[in-house]
């Protein structure tokens, strides 16, 4: 549990130095290193959104859209 907070703890501190404008380069790629292996440990989503399956299905075709700009 102690890594957690230790995490945030490190989170914070680049934040502010970021802020600042103090963040180096050298701690700007170990603050992405870590968050990057961070993320890896959460499952990615597969189910999407109800909006997103929406969108999907009412999503007209190019032919359609290119007909209707001939009409025009």
């Amino acid at each position: 549990m102690s890594t957690q907070l230790d995490l945030q703890l490190k989170v914070e501190e680049w934040r502010a130095k970021a802020r600042a404008g103090t963040l180096t380069l050298e701690e700007t790629r170990e603050a992405i290193k870590v968050l990057r292996a961070g993320r890896s440990l959460i499952a990615p989503a597969t189910g999407g959104s109800k909006t997103n399956k929406a969108a999907k299905a009412v999503k007209p075709s190019g032919d359609d859209l290119l007909s209707e700009l001939e009409g025009l």
